[in-house]
């Protein structure tokens, strides 16, 4: 095992890609599962606080240690196996995302969840239930993990397999490897009908694995998945289409979307079901601009859309598509289709190229990220769009819009020029997430919580679910050593 003392060594343990920054007296490199029980064992005996880190590539805080010391999974990187019979994969945590789906690939399979980082590890899309463009047809982190290994605050182990533990009404029973059994009081509260990360997943007779899934490294270290995996796609249409107005790209993107609801409900085979709704904004498209000269100069906005497809029903569902587009005024001339899969990888090389650019702004600019990550229901977005936007226009506030909004899923990424436009634009991010919350939605659909949005998180739920959530923890970790900051904001954490 290595441990990492010197500051030279742990300067890049202590940020993430939100320019979050932290400190820590010294960062563990495990190779093995023995080793991390043997880290536990000693923090929890001596009541020191210790952080859970993976690539470092979140945007909420999470993996940024605040003193004690950090564990870094970045040793455990291997796929176990691959099952091409019963489509899974055994993986650990430090497993790349971008490799895993490769060589999943090799077998003709898919790991549908694909945040749009793909550099991350396979154990932080765990920690913050992760979910990515292909959400809108697939589902997020949690619906693919079939097993968890587990080990606890305490250097306990636990087993997981989905079905094994689930709870009685809202009560959760579970059993370590050493015979502890755990009797864990879920709260009741009405999760939002979004996709969702923030805060632990409450639900009645729920599994267990659903609890661990998007804990942010708060009750305990993910040592090995077993992950699902689904059929590889015969062929894939990928595409984006440039709009001269806003209001029909929108208009578009939600046609395809309802289009899609109906061919799910149907079943049926040869009509619009998109794998992908992406939304770009014209700030969004303006921010990119000059390293692509595919968007059009009087482009508002833009759409990328993908379907699966095969040879049968290819060139049907490519005019059912074009049709859509020509209904709605866009710019068919100017659409982007990737032919290939290099040129379907440079079309979500565009999608990708915002996030980075924004990521080397804040860093250029010396301020951490102020980027929502809410999702409301389908049928409250436009009202919450149209208020975010607003809010941006009515304080003059430069911004980006664009994301899954398939999913009602907005990132609104501010972008202050120094610390004090960073104190302003505090104010209009939290309205911006209360709004959200008003309206039946969630302050995190796919980043998690972290330690950047606890306050956020508390407005969604309340001082007595934010109570209910944390005696979970203090049950699971009662000297309180895990992930502390993560999810749950000081005054939560308090023994008694």
């Amino acid at each position: 095992m290595i441990i990492k003392t010197s500051p030279d060594e742990i300067q890049n343990y202590l940020v993430d890609a939100s320019n979050f920054k932290g400190y820590c007296d010294a960062v563990y490199l495990p190779s093995n599962e023995n080793e991390i029980i043997e880290i536990l064992k000693e923090a929890d005996s001596k009541k020191q606080k210790l952080t859970i880190a993976g690539n470092h590539t979140g945007l909420s805080g999470a993996c940024v240690p605040q003193g004690g010391i950090v564990i870094s999974t970045e040793k455990m990187n291997k796929i176990l196996e691959i099952n091409p019979e019963k489509k899974f994969a055994i993986v650990e945590p430090a497993v790349i995302l971008r490799e895993f789906q490769s060589k999943a690939r090799e077998y003709n399979l898919l790991y549908p969840p694909d945040p749009t980082e793909k550099n991350c590890f396979i154990g932080g899309t765990l920690s913050t239930n992760a979910s990515g463009e292909k959400t809108f047809k697939y589902g997020s982190t949690r619906v693919y993990v079939e097993k968890l290994d587990i080990v606890l605050a305490d250097g306990d182990q636990l087993k997981l397999e989905r079905g094994k533990f689930k709870a009685d009404d809202y009560i959760l029973a579970i059993k370590t490897e050493n015979g502890k059994e755990y009797n864990l009081d879920i709260p009741v509260i009405n999760m939002p009908l979004t996709k969702n990360a923030a805060g632990y997943f409450c639900k009645k007779d729920m599994d267990a694995i659903d609890l661990f899934v998007g804990s942010e490294g708060t009750l305990g270290l993910i040592t090995k998945a077993q992950l699902r995996l689904v059929p590889y796609p015969e062929q894939i249409i990928s595409c984006i289409i440039f709009f001269d107005d806003e209001k029909n790209a929108l208009q578009f993107l939600f046609e395809a979307r309802e289009k899609s609801y109906q061919t799910r409900t149907g079943k049926t085979n040869n009509s619009i079901d998109a794998l992908a709704l992406e939304f770009l904004d014209e700030h969004s498209l303006n921010f990119i601009k000059d390293d692509y000269n595919q968007i059009p100069l009087n482009a508002k906005a833009a759409v990328w859309f993908e379907q699966e497809v095969n040879k049968d029903n290819e060139e049907q569902l490519f005019d059912s598509w074009m049709k859509l587009v020509s209904d709605n005024k866009g710019n068919e001339e100017s659409a982007w289709f990737a032919m290939n899969e290099k040129e379907k990888e440079e079309i979500q090389g565009l999608r990708h190229k915002v996030s980075l650019k924004v990521a080397d702004y804040l860093s250029k600019n010396n301020v951490k990220k102020l980027g929502t990550d809410s999702a409301v229901p389908d049928e409250k977005f436009l009202e919450f769009y149209y208020f975010c936007t607003n809010e941006m226009k009515k304080n003059k506030f430069n911004y980006i819009a664009y994301g899954h909004f398939g999913n009602s899923h907005l990132h609104m990424n501010m972008l202050p020029k120094n610390e004090e436009e960073y104190n302003k634009g505090k104010t209009i991010y939290r309205n911006i997430y209360r709004k959200a919350a008003e309206l039946g939605g969630t302050v995190s659909a796919e980043h998690g919580i972290g330690k950047l949005k606890t306050d956020y998180l508390l407005d969604m739920y309340g001082e007595k679910v934010m109570s209910k959530m944390a005696g979970i923890k203090k049950t699971l970790d009662p000297n309180l050593i895990l992930g502390v900051g993560n999810i749950f904001s000081e005054n939560f954490l308090k023994i008694g």
